[in-house]
């Protein structure tokens, strides 16, 4: 293999897909970048067996060909090299050459033979979503997965396809996030994407709304955003039936500035840390939100205005839960909906419910 490429247009394609390469594998071809050079291109690749990333470039191919290179190694060096342009060769016992400039590197490759086949998906279901939509409804419910796999299917999104809509749902048993929107769409599906995979995908994402492409099969998805093509797995198992949890009654209304409440729960929260948990005391009355906290730290407590309608109540939660679920409602003004003191509070827009987030409150010893 021979080819010259542009460097920045190497390391950009280098750094992103790092990202999908394996960091410890028994496999040694996974730790590294799978290039392969024909025609007037170059295409890469990094691989973990669960998540892939792959991406093609312009190059001037003067001898097609293929091999893996450890992708550490490769992208320190081409982030470093000198010059505008790199040229990468290759002979037949893996023996790659790196050059810049007067800047020369010579590494051992790794036959590409040895490298996983990426998984592709033929028969799927394809639906594109606006890339700053996408971003914007993944953000808003990624923060609320399963951190830990007792239950794997809870590590990830799941996305629900309707007629003209999208919604995408995170549990972790102590609580929801649900954010809906309206798209172009005829077909119906419903699949489980993992959270590593969709952490990945923020960072391809634009804040523009062109359009990112997504292709859907019974075990894998692949999406598409600006030259870029992410293939993960998807996951198995029965997700919880989220709707059973979600309140269909409301005693008190609450209208609040999130961020003035984000500041109150904030400050209070400095006496509680992972040694001294102990719930946050909301109680909402009087048009007032009281919040507390004691621990072996100290005590602290703070005092905000809100429109509050409804009967009064007094409830805890986990404080780390509650702030989550309010930086990630992007508006200023949200509305919480009560319905007693063990049911779970609903955080929504002002109008509408494109969003819902549900905190579960934590009982107070009397």
């Amino acid at each position: 293999m021979h080819i010259l490429c542009d460097r920045q247009a190497l390391i950009d394609a280098v750094s992103n897909v790092q990202r999908g390469v394996s960091g410890k594998s028994t496999l040694p071809a996974l730790e590294g970048i799978l290039l392969k050079a024909s025609g007037s291109s170059l295409f890469l690749a990094g691989y973990d067996l669960d998540m892939g990333i792959t991406t093609t470039i312009e190059a001037q191919v003067t001898e097609p060909g293929e091999i893996v290179l450890t992708a550490k190694l490769f992208g320190d060096i081409v982030r470093k090299m000198p010059g505008d342009e790199v040229v990468i060769s290759s002979d037949d016992k893996y023996n790659t050459l790196l050059r810049s400039g007067l800047t020369e590197f010579s590494i051992m490759g790794i036959s590409a033979g040895e490298y996983p086949e990426l998984p592709s998906v033929s028969d799927g279901v394809s639906f594109s979503v606006p890339q700053n939509l996408l971003k914007s409804m993944i953000r808003q419910t990624l923060f609320a997965v399963a951190q830990t796999d007792a239950r794997p299917v809870h590590t990830g999104v799941k996305f629900e396809l309707g007629q003209n809509q999208l919604r995408l749902v995170a549990v972790d048993g102590s609580r929801l996030a649900m954010r809906c929107e309206e798209i172009k769409n005829t077909e119906e599906m419903q699949f489980v994407v993992p959270g590593k995979t969709l952490s990945e995908i923020l960072k391809l994402l634009s804040d523009e709304d062109t359009p990112a492409s997504l292709v859907a099969g019974r075990r894998h998805i692949v999406m598409e955003i600006d030259g870029y093509a992410v293939i993960s797995r998807l996951l198995d198992g029965e997700f919880l039936p989220y709707e059973k949890a979600i309140p269909q009654q409301t005693s008190t209304t609450i209208h609040v500035g999130t961020r003035t409440l984000v500041e109150a729960v904030d400050r209070t929260s400095l006496v509680i840390n992972d040694r001294m948990k102990s719930p946050l005391i909301c109680r909402f009355q009087d048009n007032r939100i009281h919040v507390s906290c004691t621990t072996p730290l100290g005590s602290a407590s703070d005092v905000i205005g809100a429109k509050i309608e409804g009967n009064e109540e007094e409830m805890g939660f986990n404080s780390r839960f509650l702030l989550d679920a309010l930086k990630n409602s992007e508006t200023d003004e949200v509305r919480i909906e009560l319905n007693g003191p063990l049911s779970p509070m609903k955080i929504l827009p002002v109008t509408g419910e494109n969003f819902l987030f549900l905190v579960l409150p934590v009982r107070l010893k009397k």
